[in-house]
């Protein structure tokens, strides 16, 4: 065993232990700035910066080659999870990160809703209020080390049920780097389908592994006729045509995490869109310059 996956070890059992001994709902500031708690007994809306109850921990990923990965991991607050999702961010040369918004509001709501546990990080060279992973930004390549660091985490956490739900870039990472033992399935939100190679399909296929393909209706990228006919290489995939929808999901963020849920864990679904618990607003002040606008009017970036 390398020195680097004896050290990603350590690091795993030390966090571990840390989670298992909260007792209690963890209060984290969201990028530093406290959150505005609501305790009351009437059900309330859930709108998009309500934060529901969860023990949520900061955590740090440990790559094969050598780098330090923030993330967040988002626990059930009074259970153990009955399935986990691990979040694969869209092109961070476009904005994207582990706070993209479908990611923060599956971390922020699942917990509670649907008992999930929601592992979410930044690939190498990616910025967020989390914090910066080491890295650099290296195009699909070196980010194969950073999908198997974090189903690592997972499964030395004693995580159940791992799904990856991949966004736009990060479905290229699932696909490419992604079927792995320990993984049960993927869940695509928008995908490109710009890196991943015939292969890496063929190797989703040959696993049997479900794969459900989100395709916005009027995607920029690639739309649900064209997704279906290149998805066929994967015989148990489900391409699932979402009406009215675009590539960021603006508006449509609940949507998708109801067809996550159906697929991950059906006797959740659909999602309530009220909780009469405590609940808190989180600050959403930070990714001002990281919200849609950033994502407008830009190229997909070539092969490099």
């Amino acid at each position: 065993m390398d020195r680097f996956r004896k050290a990603r070890r350590a690091a795993l059992t030390e966090s571990a232990h840390r989670r298992r001994s909260v007792a209690s709902l963890a209060r984290r500031a969201v990028g530093g700035r406290p959150r505005v708690r609501l305790a009351s007994v009437t059900a309330q809306a859930i709108r998009a910066n309500s934060i529901l109850p969860a023990r949520r921990e900061d955590i740090e990923l440990h790559t094969a080659d050598g780098l330090t990965l923030v993330g967040e991991l988002a626990l059930p607050a009074d259970r153990d999870p009955e399935a986990t999702l691990v979040c694969l961010h869209p092109l961070p040369t476009h904005g994207g990160m582990m706070d993209s918004h479908v990611f923060r509001k599956a971390a922020w709501r699942l917990p509670a809703l649907a008992g999930m546990a929601v592992l979410r990080f930044n690939t190498r060279g990616t910025s967020s209020v989390r914090g910066t992973s080491e890295g650099a930004f290296d195009n699909g390549k070196g980010e194969r080390h950073d999908v198997a660091a974090a189903i690592e985490h997972a499964e030395f956490a004693d995580l159940p049920r791992i799904w990856l739900l991949a966004w736009s870039f990060g479905t290229d990472l699932a696909l490419m780097h992604g079927c792995d033992p320990g993984v049960e399935g993927a869940i695509l939100l928008s995908p490109p389908l710009r890196h991943a190679q015939p292969s890496h399909l063929a190797t989703w296929a040959e696993s049997g592994k479900p794969v459900v393909a989100l395709v916005p209706e009027f995607d920029d990228y690639l739309r649900p006729a064209e997704a279906r006919e290149r998805f066929a290489a994967i015989p148990q995939a489900e391409v699932v045509g979402v009406p009215g929808a675009k590539h960021l999901w603006v508006g449509d963020a609940e949507t998708a995490l109801d067809e996550v849920v159906k697929r991950v864990a059906p006797a959740a679904f659909p999602l309530p869109r009220t909780w009469d618990g405590p609940m808190e607003h989180g600050d959403a002040s930070p990714y001002a310059d990281r919200t849609v606008a950033a994502f407008s009017d830009l190229p997909v970036p070539g092969e490099e």
